[in-house]
């Protein structure tokens, strides 16, 4: 009967589920850290400087961090399907996110430069760790079952991501609860242990639930000859680095056709993601209000993502995504408007029916199109297709406040995101990208690997 219940979300072997647990492991820090709680105490107590030069700050310390791992991750991709490394970068990622996430324990109201700097590292941490998580998902599933496992890693990536939001706002919100420092006249350290102590937990669930994906996931085989020199592993990638680009754009066409709608529609999907918390706090929304809808974000993303899963099942992973991304469009125009908590909420609860879902069969869309053996290199040009949508879109919003002095206009230019990305997704052709796929892997699997 488990066996069964398991199987409907391809969570029924040890292997898979393993996969799905890093989900659970690193979303913490995308609600704790980018979404909820370190905006807010960098805006209102580490950054010590006025409101608009506090946000131009943020945005680009979070382009710069991006654009490093986009800078590395091509060849380190590259580098991992010619060597059995995908774990181990996975792991060393993985570290350097929660280490970074831990010691922003240590930002006292002042440090700003130092907040900065660590948050830009988790964000390499984040950023990096995802790229061969993400390439691991044609290994661990059958092409049948990466719509299902995907939105079902991320379904639980919520669940996690949601129960530590909630010790977060415990923490904060009622800090006797937990023997800290409370009420009037603290000191500036008492006053802060508890949002400090939150954003420490993050490093630490990161850590302790990483271990099933790098235990119990076995290393895919690796696309290099056998008694190959290791040595030559590294030179090796960059030449086949220099062929991956042509290899996606006239082998796949599909996928890379793919890879540039998504590069579009999810540069608005991540500005949304990483800029809601400093939009809210503009407009004098309290602490409560910001941290309490990311939180129902989580819980209401759950089983929303599941419902994508399934009705892709039934309609396709591209026509959910479409319903995801007219959603989205949605959101931005209502957000223009937005003046009044109540507003925050709504939109956080619209935000929460489509952003797992949307994001999830985005990554196994592109991982049925692509032949698994070069799931390593060509998920790194997915990252990078992600990371520099999380450059443009956070770079563009702080142009339009710097030119603009508001941020409202910056809120709905995120609206052409969605539109072009949706344009060039109706034109990707998925039963011929899925053929080519299977086709290149009974032809690697016939020569040998």
């Amino acid at each position: 009967m488990a066996g069964s219940f398991l199987a409907k979300f391809a969570l029924d072997t040890r292997e898979k589920r393993a996969w799905a647990m890093y989900d659970w492991a690193n979303s913490g820090f995308w609600t704790v850290v980018i979404t909820a709680v370190f905006p807010i105490y960098y805006k209102k107590v580490a950054a010590d400087l006025a409101s608009n030069v506090a946000d131009r700050w943020y945005g680009l310390a979070t382009a710069l961090a991006l654009l490093v791992i986009a800078v590395l991750a091509p060849g380190l991709g590259a580098f991992a399907d010619l060597r059995p490394y995908k774990k181990t970068f996975l792991g060393c990622f993985a570290l350097l996110g929660a280490v970074a996430s831990s010691c922003l324990f240590f930002v006292f109201p002042g440090d700003w430069i130092l907040a900065l700097m660590l948050f830009g590292l988790a964000n390499i941490g984040a950023s990096g760790s995802v790229i061969f998580y993400d390439s691991l998902l044609p290994h661990v599933a059958r092409r049948d079952e990466v719509d299902r496992l995907s939105t079902a890693g991320f379904a639980l990536g919520y669940l996690g991501g949601g129960l530590l939001l909630a010790l977060s706002l415990a923490f904060i919100q009622r800090p006797a609860w937990f023997a800290l420092p409370s009420g009037e006249g603290l000191s500036e350290a008492a006053a802060t242990l508890p949002v400090r102590l939150a954003l420490l937990c993050v490093g630490v669930w990161w850590l302790v639930f990483s271990l099933p994906v790098l235990l119990q996931v076995k290393e895919p085989p690796c696309a290099s000859p056998k008694g190959g020199n290791p040595s030559g592993g590294k030179k090796r990638a960059i030449t086949q680095l220099k062929e991956t680009f042509h290899d996606l754009t006239t082998s796949y066409p599909q996928a890379f056709l793919f890879l540039v709608a998504f590069l579009i529609y999810n540069d608005g999907i991540l500005t949304i993601i990483r800029m809601a918390g400093l939009i809210a706090t503009n407009r004098g929304f309290s602490e409560s209000v910001v941290i309490g809808t990311v939180l129902g974000i989580q819980f209401i993303a759950i089983p929303f993502a599941f419902l994508f899963g399934q009705l892709a099942h039934r309609f396709g992973a591209k026509r959910m995504i479409f319903t995801g991304l007219v959603i989205y469009c949605g959101i931005t125009v209502l957000a223009f408007f937005m003046s009044k908590p109540t507003h925050f909420v709504a939109l956080g609860a619209l935000v929460g029916m489509v952003q797992g879902g949307t994001q999830a069969l985005s990554r196994s869309l592109f991982a049925g199109m692509i032949p698994a053996y070069k799931s390593g290199e060509f998920f790194a040009f997915f990252s990078i297709g992600e990371k520099f949508a999380g450059i443009l879109g956070p770079l563009l919003y702080t142009l339009l406040i710097w030119t603009t002095g508001s941020d409202q206009n910056a809120i709905l230019s995120i609206s052409i995101f969605f539109i072009i990305g949706g344009y060039l997704l109706k034109k990707v052709d998925i039963q011929q990208g899925k053929r080519v796929a299977e086709a290149a892997e009974e032809a690697h699997a016939v020569q040998g690997g």
